[in-house]
C-alpha cells in the first residue's frame, strides 16, 4: 500500500547512483542500485570497505540483467578486492537472489537469520506451507477467482526465477548480535511481519546509521501479508511492534532503505506508517461494517488498494488484505467465519 512520506523527512541525495556507478552515502559505505522485473523496479545494496575488501548487504535479483551488472561492478567498483561477507537481511529473492553466487566467486560466507534462511529453502523447494499449491488453497479460501488462482498455479515457483540457488550454510545471525562491519559496530535489529526473522542493522557511531532492508521505507509501506503456513497469524501486529526499535532511533540517523531513496527522520516515518496502518484498518472495519453480507479478502482488495493491480501486485495484496482483516478479528473488531469448504469470511 501506499504511504506518503512525511514532509520532514529530509533526503541527503536527490537521485540514486547510475547502473554500475556507486555513491558514498557514509564514510566508506557505498550505494549501489540493480533492477527489479517488477513494478517495484529496483533495489538498493550496500557495499563497506574493509581492510581485507567489501561487506555486501542484500545481493539482488537473480537475473542475467542483475549479474550482467554485477560484472560491471567487479571491474568498476570491486576492482579485483573480494566481497568478505555477505549479509542477507531477508529470503526475498532481491534481497537473497546472487548470495550463493556471489559467495561462489568471492569466498564470502552468507550472514542471516535462521528464520529467513530456513524459509528460503521451503519456499525454493515448494515444501508444505510455502509451495504454489499452498498459496492457491490459501486464496481461494479467502475468495480469490478461478482464473487468478490458475494464473497464479500456472506461474509455477516464480521464487526460483530470482534465487536460482540458495547458501547450503550460513553464518547465523540473531537479535542483538553485535557485526563489526567495516569500521562501525553494528547491531541486528529484527522485524516481524514483512518476513520471519528480518535482520537490520544499527550503528550509533560514528554518526547514527540504519541499513533497513524493507522495515523502513521512505514513500510506501513495506507488505505484510498472510501466507499458508501460519493462515491464522497476526503479522501486522508483530511489524507495528517491530516499529517500536526504529521510533527511538536519533532523528538524525540516516536510513539506508532496500527501496526508494536514503533518509532521515526515522522517528517521524514511523508515526507515520502507524497512522497509515490505523486509517486503513478503520476503514476497512466500516466497509465490513456497511457489508450486507460477510465479505472475502478478495471483496475489500478496492478499500485498501485504490489503483488498478495487475496479477502480481493481486497476489501480494491478497495477503495484504488477509493481514489486516486477522489484525482486526484478532483484536476482537470483527468476527471471522469458516464454512465446510473451508471458505474464510468476515463481518463487522
Amino acid at each position: 500500500m501506499n504511504a506518503s512520506a512525511p514532509a520532514a523527512l529530509t533526503f541527503p541525495h536527490a537521485a540514486p547512483p547510475a547502473p554500475g556507478t556507486t555513491l558514498e552515502v557514509a564514510p566508506g559505505v557505498l550505494w549501489l542500485r540493480m533492477p527489479l522485473p517488477f513494478a517495484l523496479d529496483h533495489i538498493n545494496l550496500w557495499l563497506l570497505r574493509e581492510d581485507a575488501g567489501y561487506v555486501l548487504v542484500d545481493t539482488g535479483f537473480g537475473d542475467a540483467a542483475t549479474r550482467a551488472l554485477w560484472d560491471v561492478h567487479a571491474q568498476s567498483t570491486l576492482r579485483g578486492r573480494p566481497i568478505t561477507r555477505i549479509v542477507a537481511t531477508h529470503y526475498h529473492p532481491d534481497h537473497v537472489g546472487n548470495a550463493a553466487w556471489l559467495a561462489a566467486r568471492h569466498g564470502g560466507l552468507v550472514h542471516m537469520t535462521a528464520g529467513e534462511f530456513l524459509t528460503a529453502h521451503a519456499v525454493h523447494a515448494d515444501m508444505p506451507g510455502y509451495g504454489v499449491a499452498d498459496y492457491c488453497t490459501h486464496f481461494a479460501a479467502h475468495g480469490m477467482s478461478g482464473d487468478d488462482v490458475e494464473a497464479l498455479r500456472a506461474r509455477g515457483n516464480r521464487y526460483r526465477g530470482g534465487a536460482p540457488e540458495l547458501p547450503a550454510r550460513y553464518h547465523r545471525l540473531m537479535p542483538g548480535d553485535a557485526l563489526a562491519l567495516g569500521p562501525r559496530r553494528f547491531t541486528v535489529v529484527p522485524g516481524y511481519g514483512h518476513s520471519p526473522e528480518h535482520a537490520a542493522l544499527y550503528a550509533a557511531k560514528p554518526a547514527p546509521l540504519l541499513i533497513a532492508g524493507d522495515m523502513l521505507l521512505p514513500r510506501i509501506s513495506t507488505n505484510v501479508a498472510v501466507g499458508p503456513a501460519d493462515p491464522d497469524g497476526d503479522s501486522l501486529a508483530r511489524f507495528l511492534a517491530s516499529l517500536d526499535a526504529f521510533e527511538g532511533m536519533p532523528p538524525d540517523t540516516l536510513v539506508l532503505p532496500s527501496h526508494g531513496l536514503p533518509f532521515r527522520g526515522a522517528p517521524l516515518r514511523v508515526v507515520d506508517l502507524r497512522a497509515h496502518h490505523a486509517l486503513r484498518l478503520d476503514e476497512l472495519h466500516g466497509a465490513l461494517a456497511a457489508a450486507a453480507t460477510p465479505r472475502a479478502a478478495v471483496d475489500v482488495l478496492p478499500v485498501l488498494f485504490r489503483r488498478p493491480l495487475d496479477l502480481q501486485q493481486r497476489f501480494f495484496a491478497m495477503g495484504e488484505a488477509i493481514a489486516h482483516l486477522n489484525h482486526l478479528w484478532h483484536a476482537g473488531r470483527i468476527e471471522r467465519q469458516v464454512d465446510a469448504q473451508g471458505r474464510v469470511r468476515f463481518n463487522a
